[in-house]
């Protein structure tokens, strides 16, 4: 008697979850609140938001300061400053929240990351379901997205200000021209340009991604005339949109300004070593894996059978854009194909005599989404390792940097001119209203020589293991600072962990030219005593570093 109890609870509970996996709203709701937990345990873990945004939010509050017009350039960062050249959206829209809210720049790049990040799971769900055409797949595909490392590593992160929007307009665009395609319905070209023109307002790479996959839907849905046509009109009118913006850069800096942008990071395409470092540099031991291994496997597994629209789309984004996060959007959904059309179907056959044929499969898809989110909630807690020696996710600063830098706003003439070491460089500018002579944050618009020497020397500088080597890099590139800023214990060199070697303090105290004005247990300010004399270089000699 009990036993037949048992059995028939089993059936009920069965079927309840039956019921639900076909439910959309508990499938969306299983990634929204996932997307929420991640979070939440990023929030208590980041007391300060991983990575920077300290330009960002210095350009916001120059938007601010100029009555919401655009400026001219970006004081602090160098010398003289950056031009200011970016897509200007998000900045609007973060200084009128500073301004609305009063909420402080730190607050706002751990929050606003994190709310985005989670609301574009929504327009990810929707079109996963137009393509997968079933409402668990797309569920669970939304669900992977919500808790995959390489999205949140870029979303979640300070810098999600600006990259998580930019996301969310792309995925939302991405739907209504997947609509447009497949129905040739007119009333989707209003939404997907009004979308474009979004997507440049607010950044290159994503602009880029958006029109890549664009042509990939032209191509295996409408390659026709008019299909044709659509893209063009989207494509034109998102342009169009954005104009106000790029006419006012053009007049103010020329047209110059973005190609010399365009060549400082991994630019589009790279023939084979793209190829590579996108599909074999991700097997490394230090990454989470599973997430690769998935999104790979399906896509054999759909080559196999001749389903290529998620393979091409996955790998024209990897081609193009170098960027693993790029790839997920279509990863997602080729994991949730394989769970759902090899592992369910296969462990089904195994128990099919069995009293549980019905609950096994549930079972094991409920075993792959704890063990799916046990990592992606690991990476938001900096749980997990994304380079030898660094953990994922570092905040670019703490207390200590925060103490020092207020010390430095409060005892430092407002034209004090600092180096700053390790990566506390990014926010520092924004914090204490001092420029910072080193640093490669916005000098890309310079052109791609200016942004090498800055970003080399700033991380030579910053990795240098004691005092000789930091005056050498000082005097050989004539840089002549005020002031330098030195992290001490354990800090990061563009995201990577770095710890300063315990003699560099006795060696700058001990000598002439350095003067300790500031200490704490995780910062030295220095004053330089001694002007740094340059050295001559001979001109077809090696190149300063």
């Amino acid at each position: 008697m009990s036993h037949g109890i048992n059995e028939r609870q089993s059936w009920t509970i069965t079927s309840k979850l039956a019921e639900l996996a076909s439910d959309k709203r508990a499938w969306l709701g299983v990634a929204i609140g996932t997307g929420i937990l991640v979070h939440i345990v990023y929030l208590i873990t980041h007391p300060y938001p991983a990575y920077g945004a300290g330009l960002y939010l210095q350009i916001a509050e120059e938007i601010s300061t100029h009555g919401y017009d655009l400026p001219e350039r970006i004081p602090l960062y160098t010398k003289d400053g950056i031009p200011f050249a970016y897509p200007p959206l998000m900045y609007y829209v973060s200084a009128v929240v500073m301004d609305i809210t009063g909420v402080d720049p730190i607050t706002l790049s751990r929050l606003l990351p994190g709310f985005v990040t989670v609301l574009y799971l929504i327009p990810f769900y929707y079109l996963a379901r137009e393509i997968l055409d079933s409402t668990p797949r797309a569920g669970f595909a939304t669900f992977v997205l919500a808790v995959t490392p390489p999205a949140l590593q870029w979303h979640l992160s300070a810098g999600g200000v600006v990259r998580a929007p930019a996301f969310l307009f792309a995925l939302t665009g991405i739907y209504t021209g997947l609509k447009l395609f497949k129905t040739d319905d007119r009333k989707w070209i209003i939404p997907s340009a009004v979308l474009f023109g979004m997507t440049i307002l607010t950044h290159p790479v994503y602009t880029v991604f958006f029109g890549t996959t664009y042509l990939v839907m032209f191509v295996y849905f409408n390659r026709t005339p008019r299909g044709l046509i659509y893209g063009a009109i989207v494509a034109g009118s998102g342009i169009l949109l954005a104009s106000p913006w790029w006419l006012q850069i053009v007049a103010t800096h020329g047209v110059g300004i973005f190609s010399a942008a365009s060549g400082t990071h991994t630019g589009l395409g790279g023939g084979l070593g793209r190829l590579l470092s996108q599909f074999v540099y991700p097997f490394e031991p230090n990454l989470p894996v599973i997430f690769f291994l998935g999104s790979f496997t399906g896509m054999v597994y759909l080559l196999k059978q001749r389903r290529i629209f998620l393979p091409l789309w996955l790998v024209t984004a990897a081609f193009v854009l170098g960027k693993v996060r790029f790839q997920f959007p279509a990863g997602a959904m080729m994991i949730s194909i394989l769970v759902f059309e090899l592992i369910v179907p296969r462990i089904r056959s195994v128990v099919s005599k069995s009293r549980y044929s019905r609950s096994a499969p549930l079972v094991v898809v409920l075993v792959i989404v704890l063990l799916i989110s046990s990592v992606g909630i690991s990476f938001a807690a900096s749980g997990l390792n994304s380079h030898h020696d660094s953990t994922t996710q570092p905040a670019f600063m703490d207390d200590n940097d925060m103490a020092a830098m207020e010390w430095i706003d409060e005892n430092t003439a407002s034209d004090s001119d600092f180096v700053v070491l390790g990566d506390a460089a990014e926010w520092f500018p924004l914090l204490t209203d001092r420029a910072i002579l080193v640093g490669p944050w916005g000098v890309e618009w310079e052109g791609h020589k200016n942004y090498r020497h800055h970003l080399g020397l700033y991380k030579r500088m910053s990795r240098c293991p004691g005092k000789a080597c930091l005056t050498k890099k000082l005097i050989s590139n004539d840089v002549n600072p005020d002031y330098i800023y030195i992290p001490k214990g354990h800090y990061t060199v563009r995201g990577i962990d770095e710890y300063q070697k315990p003699w560099m303090r006795g060696h700058l105290v001990d000598s002439d030219r350095y003067k300790l004005v500031y200490e704490n247990e995780g910062a030295m300010v220095f004053r330089i005593e001694e002007p740094m004399e340059p050295v001559e270089i001979p001109e077809n000699g090696p190149q300063p570093v």
